[in-house]
């Protein structure tokens, strides 16, 4: 289950390419059977070019204990990306007066710390040094119970300040829980009633809307993980993560709302330029995402077994969106991949093909070890037939056997290759290569 209500996608960046006038939809479809028929992937996906959808595919199951396929209207928690959505709405509510940017918002939480020096901006841009209680350890205890608001500013409220207001940006989903309920202070109304307001009923997006407890007969998907086979995972109480991370939707859904929102039908120029001033890594709403020479506007999102992620790319004007219910692969490369065959940029259909170990095979890499380029050290143990690995203060994670002397962690892209004669390891990922040494 994911402690956060959200993730961080890194694109590949290159060199230069342009939109496949010849777009090949047949090689993606293969891309996705592979996935899907290696338990690789669950989920959908969808890209635009002008608002016109050119590609959508959806594979696996939204509900596996009654074997339901996924379909295009198969519903998603999207996690994160609701904060893009909350954003749109916050800046609504600022062109209609009903809130301004650097107010401070001492009337509507006087029990919050510092909240006379906290603005709406500073819960906008993550910068106000309100704590994320999604860090806490108690959080995975809590989170499948209903709460109310006072519960959930309370909660806020005990776990303080990191750090002093505007000083840095650290990422809080305390800070859109908090915009959720001055929203809705605000308008007097609920924050479903706004999101379909301002957004939904505008631009016709009928599979977009807070959620709930999950309903497969409304073609909302349960999410899960993989360990052997799919598990199902529990549902966070949506009271909790609101206009953080509470809407639900769908691919087709997101291009259009990203579409909308980059080419000025949701917000007045000067807002969507505030949306998409990066500080600190940081937007409103908004990460950046580059891909080779491009850089688009997006979010990502994760909450219990969902993944999901949204990009706008004003070259070519192209929208993309993914969202997963289960994942056993990393999601980036998912996220390459479909840009690339928009771009016309070269990509391959994963081979899956594993390589057989005894338990015995194995011995041969156990042990610590630790490299002189980065701070860590990466224990190696086995669990019969699998190789494991641990790094200073993670979680230890099964590792895929590939070919001999070399291992992989698919979903964090994470490769490493033994040379036992040597007692060597080569920890390769994200285009970084790092030398150990067994200790």
């Amino acid at each position: 289950m994911l402690k956060k209500i959200s993730s961080y996608f890194v694109l590949l960046l290159i060199s230069t390419g342009s939109y496949a006038q010849n777009f090949d939809s047949q090689k993606l479809d293969s891309y996705f059977a592979s996935l899907e028929q290696n338990n690789k992937f669950m989920g959908s996906v969808a890209i635009s070019k002008n608002g016109t959808l050119i590609y959508s595919k959806s594979v696996g199951f939204s509900d596996l204990e009654n074997n339901k396929k996924a379909t295009p209207n198969s519903k998603y928690r999207i996690g994160s990306i609701s904060k893009t959505f909350t954003s749109v709405l916050v800046l609504k509510a600022v062109e209609m007066k009903k809130l301004k940017l650097n107010q401070t918002i001492e009337s509507f939480f006087p029990t919050i710390k510092n909240a006379e020096k906290i603005t709406v901006e500073h819960l906008l841009s993550h910068r106000s040094g309100i704590h994320n209680f999604t860090d806490d350890k108690d959080y995975l205890i809590w989170n499948l119970q209903p709460k109310t608001e006072k519960e959930m500013v309370a909660i806020i409220a005990k776990a303080g300040s990191d750090f002093e207001p505007d000083s840095k940006a650290q990422y809080s989903n305390s800070n859109f829980v908090l915009l959720t309920y001055m929203l809705e202070k605000s308008f007097k109304k609920s924050y479903t009633d706004l999101l379909k307001e301002f957004i939904t009923k505008p631009l016709d997006l009928k599979n977009t809307y807070m959620g709930g407890k999950i309903n497969p007969a409304k073609e909302e998907c349960k999410s899960y993980t993989f360990n052997e086979k799919w598990i199902l995972q529990p549902e966070t109480d949506i009271s909790i993560p609101l206009g953080a991370g509470g809407v639900v939707s769908t691919p087709s859904d997101l291009v259009d709302f990203s579409n909308a929102l980059f080419n000025g039908k949701l917000l007045n120029p000067e807002n969507l330029e505030i949306m998409k001033s990066i500080k600190d890594q940081y937007g409103v709403g908004l990460f950046q995402i580059p891909f080779y020479d491009k850089i688009g506007y997006g979010h990502t999102g994760g909450i219990d077994g969902f993944s999901s992620v949204f990009s706008h790319f004003d070259d070519e004007n192209i929208d993309f969106a993914l969202t997963s219910n289960g994942t056993n692969f990393n999601n980036n490369n998912i996220a390459i991949a479909l840009l690339s065959a928009v771009y016309n940029k070269p990509y391959d259909i994963p081979n899956f093909s594993s390589h057989e170990v005894s338990s015995e095979d194995l011995d041969k890499y156990l042990g610590i070890y630790a490299s002189k380029q980065i701070p860590l050290k990466i224990t190696i143990t086995k669990d019969k037939k699998t190789l494991m690995a641990q790094a200073t203060g993670q979680s230890a994670f099964p590792l895929e056997a590939t070919e001999k002397d070399k291992f992989k962690f698919e979903q964090a892209g994470i490769v490493l290759e033994f040379r036992p004669e040597d007692k060597t390891m080569k920890l390769k990922q994200g285009g970084g290569e790092f030398l150990f040494n067994l200790e």
